[in-house]
């Protein structure tokens, strides 16, 4: 399988994505967006995975490849390719679904639990009842139609949706490491205040007990999403 991966900040990287991929054999390119590379042809890939970045999705006039890039994505799905959304790359996939992307009453930054809804459960069995996952995003979307949500928090109620062979979004970043997690502490330009708002230092503390077991969750949720 040939995965294209989109990636909109140089602190953002797909991390244990493009791992998973390695390991599976599937062949892995990276589009750097942030640093003018060009959006793949569609012919490019059968998986397209969007990741996250600190730019809304509807931030024309800041990051002009938004448009284009949205495009891509709708015809990627209308085409019967896979797609992979992280943070705001799940936004995106919402977005050009029909469901409205906007401000979420809480901005959701360190790590914080989730709840894996009864239907994941069902659909991915390996799933435990609840995660604790690292999030980093003020905006959210809702529900697309036809998708199964899989999972949601005490600060946003949607934090993943699926529809089986054709597209998986998260919320959330089970694809760090506790690199990766310094990266984006060091890239977070302002840090926001608010009742789901952890300290950097806790962050960067809690990182290594909660990535390896994000690891093996992320492993176990690609490789059942992409035999669907």
């Amino acid at each position: 399988m040939d995965v294209a991966i989109l990636q909109h900040a140089i602190y953002e990287g797909p991390g244990e994505i493009a791992e998973w991929a390695k390991l599976r054999g599937h062949a892995v390119a990276t589009h750097h967006l942030y640093r003018g590379d060009s959006l793949p042809a569609l012919a490019d890939f059968d998986c397209l995975v969007v990741m996250g970045g600190e730019m809304n999705i509807y931030q024309y006039r800041d990051w002009p490849w938004l448009r284009p890039e949205s495009a891509l994505i709708r015809s990627a799905l209308g085409q019967g390719k896979r797609a992979i959304g992280i943070c705001l790359g799940a936004q995106f996939i919402a977005d050009v679904m029909g469901s409205r992307v906007f401000q979420n009453g809480e901005i959701e930054l360190g790590w914080l639990p989730i709840a894996w809804t009864p239907e994941s459960r069902a659909m991915f069995s390996e799933l435990p009842s609840s995660s604790t996952v690292l999030h980093w995003h003020g905006d959210t979307f809702g529900l697309p139609a036809g998708a199964t949500r899989l999972a949601l928090s005490a600060g946003c109620p949607e934090q993943g949706f699926v529809i089986p062979g054709q597209c998986l979004g998260l919320q959330f970043h089970l694809e760090v490491d506790p690199v990766l997690v310094k990266e984006f502490v060091q890239g977070q330009s302002e840090w926001p205040k608010g009742q789901y708002v952890q300290t950097a230092e806790t962050i960067l503390k809690e990182a290594a007990q909660h990535c390896d077991r994000n690891r093996q969750l992320l492993h176990g949720l690609l490789d059942r999403f992409v035999e669907s």
